[in-house]
């Protein structure tokens, strides 16, 4: 173990040994004779005491000199002793998150029956979930975005320090050979574009980059939208300078955590630079200064851009924040197989706070009323390119409605594969405000809830399971209350 956590683990247990003594840090400090502030700089594991005041004080709390130096930690200690030695603290930077370790550990030490308690639940739960590291990684990034309302100005800055540097016009498309040839020019990067087809087990992967020989091997039937991002994201890795990254695109494993973030980073810095924040929010403000929502000025924003769909919604969660106060919003991309009545939540943003249209990891039936889904079955049966639609959603148990708008388009890497990527936005003052379309009456209205199992809308024709959960809960409550009547009556 590093130096470091054997610092902890001995002030944790020293700590722990003080207070089932029931002596205070000042008790301590005169049955010993060290000073207050040393024994305190100890438990917070900044200090680690030389032999002989480690004898002293094993002396003075009648504890064997081998237990008190022991790595082995009692059963209250364990799970944060667990948590030390796999070193997950270090993976991940709790300073990201405005949190200092030895804060961690002194809360944990504090309180270490409740904490662990709560410590062991959570690992529990995502062991009973195959919940992984990458899977943390992922959830911690997502946290991080929403901390910062999913925008980085620092991002933003570089972007228009690129484009000035390599007289980038942001007021045009931008193309992938643009960027190819910085790529050549400045990064010496050499390009590959039929290595991949030849390997069908790669068959899911867009690009490999080979970094011995600054060689990008692409797959070939990718569009000129998905070569621009591709290259964009390289760039940021070199602009931005970042040791740590990903090789592949998709991802297929982490090494630790700073990979994950530097991919989100150059994630952004590719949508900020095909998407610019000045052109989308000039075109934004047009539209939504509108009396009745104009399909035709959407979808002609959203195709000014060589992006894809899921770049340009991803991009409004960055946008809408920041330029237009618009907060309380959510992302999700769902797969939907041809023929099928499967849909799958693969990806999902919510800022301000965690909205009711969310991923569920118990095999429920997302609500066949969501814009996200009804987009889905149109564009397998019809095989269009690209279908939209938009709705408002009205979810009567939270006594919330979105404005939700919608894009499916096929799959490109797999048959009969298609994807939805919706954005929802919590309709308040602030977006009435913002948005004067709202009360356009050609804006549907549709009551929708989160699962069939937990749905109390009684007369739902697109129903997939019966309301077993929402069954269960009612029941529940009614067994409440009678036994709280019979407690009066019989009090």
């Amino acid at each position: 173990m590093e130096e470091e956590y054997i610092k902890l683990i001995f002030g944790l247990k020293l700590k722990q040994i003080r207070t089932e003594k029931n002596l205070s840090l000042f008790g301590l400090s005169k049955l010993s004779g060290l000073s207050k502030s040393y024994l305190n700089e100890i438990e917070k594991g900044k200090k680690y005491p030389k032999p002989d005041k480690i004898s002293m004080l094993s002396d003075k709390l009648e504890v064997p000199y081998d237990q008190m130096v022991s790595l082995k930690l009692d059963k209250n200690l364990a799970p944060i002793g667990d948590i030390l030695k796999s070193k997950i603290l270090k993976e991940i930077p709790l300073d990201l998150f405005g949190i200092q370790e030895s804060t961690l550990i002194d809360i944990v030490s504090n309180a270490p029956a409740k904490v662990n308690a709560f410590i062991s639940t959570i690992i529990e739960i995502a062991q009973n979930y195959n919940f992984s590291r990458e899977s943390f990684y992922l959830a911690s990034v997502r946290s991080f975005q929403q901390a910062n309302h999913n925008y980085f100005e620092e991002i933003e800055q570089a972007v228009l320090k690129f484009a000035k540097a390599y007289q980038i016009d942001l007021t045009k498309p931008i193309d992938s050979d643009e960027l190819k040839e910085i790529l050549i020019e400045e990064y010496g990067y050499v390009f590959n574009e039929t290595e991949l087809d030849k390997h069908q087990a790669l068959d899911s992967l867009r690009s490999v980059f080979v970094p011995k020989t600054k060689t990008l091997l692409l797959a070939n039937q990718m569009d000129d939208a998905q070569r621009t991002f591709i290259y964009a994201k390289e760039l940021a890795y070199n602009f931005l300078q970042y040791k740590e990254r990903l090789y592949t695109f998709s991802w297929i494993k982490f090494e630790n955590f700073d990979q994950v973030l530097n991919n989100f980073y150059a994630s952004y810095f590719a949508g900020a630079l095909i998407l610019p924040k000045a052109s989308i929010t000039e075109k934004l403000t047009t539209l939504f200064e509108k009396d009745t929502f104009d399909e035709h000025l959407f979808l002609e924003i959203l195709n000014s851009y060589n992006a894809s769909p899921e770049s340009f919604y991803q991009r409004l969660t960055n946008v809408l924040p920041k330029e237009f106060n618009i907060q309380d919003l959510f992302f999700l991309r769902f797969t939907h197989r041809a023929g099928s009545e499967r849909f799958h939540l693969k990806k999902e943003l919510h800022l301000s706070h965690q909205h009711s249209p969310r991923a569920n990891e118990t095999n429920e039936h997302y609500c066949r009323r969501w814009v996200s889904l009804r987009v889905l079955k149109t564009i397998s049966s019809t095989k269009e390119d690209h279908v939209f639609d938009l709705q408002i959603s009205d979810y009567p148990d939270d006594d919330m409605k979105y404005l939700l708008l919608s894009s499916a388009t096929k799959d490109p890497f797999r048959d009969n594969q298609y994807r939805s990527i919706s954005i929802g936005l919590l309709i308040n003052k602030q977006l009435q405000r913002k948005i004067a379309f709202l009360d356009d009456p050609k804006i549907k209205t549709t009551k929708v809830g989160v699962t069939c199992e937990r749905c109390a809308i009684s007369d739902c024709e697109v129903r997939q399971a019966p309301p077993i959960l929402l069954e269960r809960k009612n029941k529940n409550a009614q067994i409440e209350t009678v036994v709280a009547d019979l407690q009066k009556r019989f009090g």
